[in-house]
């Protein structure tokens, strides 16, 4: 979608429909859009002194201007109460005013930069307001061969900027915005993708176009590679598919000779459970194992077109974890990366073993941090819901870093307990350590196990298994469409862009 800025005369600017913002419970419009209101003889506030129109947050309401003004349409949209007013907000509401136009097949719109005089950023609200539209018109069509089923595109999006010394901070927004749009629907298009068509190979050959198209180095691990390095978990995972498993390193240097960050995807694409078979109910959501590393590929082609000053290393293990007479079993003790040990209680409890090889090999670049997230636990979702993902660190100072990035993407996360309690749950009795400690604190123990090969290094481990795709219990977001989110994405942009 082409998205322009404008200002001048609002009741000159010709379009399909224009998109007002308005709070709720307030008797009559203020602003620009009071004298919007004028200019159609009072149709606005007649509507909110008749009910019509509350303000409730997303609420919509359809008003034509009968050539009073050159836009053709308006469209109310609630912003909830002035109080509560925050970015969440303005990406909620963009969405919705976006699916209407979709919905009524326009090609076009225009809107008001929603809360422009409330006395956030110019151009964090641009951000987020462009975020909502975007995001919300994502589709995953790739398999769909009845293009005239497929809703209209809305191919032209025009804010409107009251003050034109705003102008120069919405366009910044706006670069932004595009760069992280980008990137998330990169995410959700490689979360969405069924694995016989993102296959680990795959997901490298996806790996290697970015890093040659955006300047980036990216180096793929073989498995005779890993059996060099000794990398036991992710062989372990692998041996049960016939299709090869690759550790894709991906490197962007935008900083001095400084020690990188490490960001760590879980990419299993496709988790049948191994030996430990799932049911079958739902198996084919299992796709979505590999929302983590998808978010690692997809935020450093972010960070390399936003030419942060920062040096960044995305490492992401891929493979596909199914079960056959080559197959990892229940009781197999690993070898991983460094020579840690692991005693496998369940061969469904594999986003672990991957992950300890990586992060193990992770802290040969030394790092300020290491980041991993992934799709690691059930035990998150009953802790969480699918509303936050989990985090657990062993830091606190990057631990309030990422929730404050949190806080300005909208992805919720919060944080468990890394306690030595739950270290104990997974002692084993024959080797250093066991990939399931039980029932009791999954997440946490999942999480333990990890860091156990982090070293004396800043980690943070985030659990989005609740929030990487919409099931069963998500509460419904104007901007997130059915199917993968590609959660991670924006707050680890928002995280590395705070961090520079």
């Amino acid at each position: 979608m082409e998205i322009i800025i404008e200002s001048g005369k609002i009741e000159e600017k010709i379009t399909e429909l224009l998109s007002l913002g308005l709070f709720e419970g307030e008797k009559e419009p203020t602003g620009i859009i009071r004298y919007i209101d004028t200019l159609l003889d009072g149709a606005i506030s007649d509507t909110i002194k008749n009910g019509d129109f509350t303000g409730e947050l997303n609420q919509t309401l359809l008003l034509y201007t009968h050539n009073k003004i050159k836009s053709r349409r308006l469209l109310l949209v609630g912003l909830g109460k002035r109080e509560d007013f925050n970015l969440e907000t303005v990406r909620s509401a963009s969405g919705k005013a976006a699916l209407q136009v979709r919905n009524m097949s326009l090609s076009s719109y225009m809107t008001l930069l929603y809360g422009e005089d409330f006395g956030l950023p110019i151009e964090t609200l641009t951000q987020a307001l462009i975020e909502g539209a975007e995001l919300a018109l994502y589709s995953f069509n790739r398999f769909k061969t009845e293009k005239e089923k497929m809703p209209k595109e809305v191919k032209e999006l025009t804010i409107f900027v009251q003050k034109n010394d705003n102008i120069a901070l919405v366009q910044k927004g706006l670069t932004v915005a595009k760069i992280v749009c980008n990137a998330t629907k990169l995410a959700r298009d490689l979360s969405n993708s069924p694995s016989n068509d993102v296959t680990p190979q795959a997901l490298a050959e996806v790996a290697k176009s970015i890093a040659e198209r955006y300047s980036l180095e990216c180096k793929v691990l073989e498995r005779s590679d890993m059996e060099k390095l000794g990398m036991g978990g992710i062989l372990a995972v692998s041996s049960g598919s016939q299709q090869p498993p690759k550790l894709i390193i991906m490197k962007y240097k935008g900083g001095k000779e400084s020690s990188p960050i490490v960001l760590v995807g879980k990419a299993v694409t496709f988790d049948s459970g191994g030996i430990s078979i799932k049911p079958s109910e739902k198996m084919e959501e299992m796709k979505y194992d590999k929302s983590g590393g998808a978010a690692v590929i997809a935020t450093m082609q972010a960070i390399a077109e936003l030419r942060l000053p920062l040096n960044v290393i995305g490492i992401i293990p891929a493979t596909e974890n199914l079960p056959s007479g080559s197959a990892y079993k229940p009781g197999d003790v690993l070898r991983h990366y460094g020579g840690k040990t692991s005693e496998v209680i369940s061969t469904d409890a594999e986003g672990r073993l991957i992950l300890a090889d990586a992060i193990a090999y992770s802290t040969n670049y030394k790092p300020q941090a290491i980041i991993d997230i992934a799709t690691l636990t059930g035990a998150c979702v009953v802790a969480l819901g699918t509303h936050a993902s989990g985090m657990i660190t062993n830091d606190q100072n990057l631990g309030k870093k990422v929730i404050d990035a949190a806080e300005l993407s909208g992805e919720k996360v919060w944080q468990l307990p890394l306690w030595k309690e739950y270290s104990e749950q997974i002692k084993s009795e024959i080797a250093d350590v066991k990939n399931v400690g039980g029932r009791a604190g999954g997440a946490i123990t999942a999480a333990a196990f990890l860091s156990k090969f982090v070293g004396n290094c800043p980690w943070v481990h985030l659990d989005i298994t609740g929030t990487a795709y919409t099931q069963e219990g998500s509460i419904e977001k104007t901007y997130i469409p059915k199917g993968a989110t590609g959660v991670g994405v924006r707050l680890l942009i928002q995280l590395l862009r705070n961090w520079s």
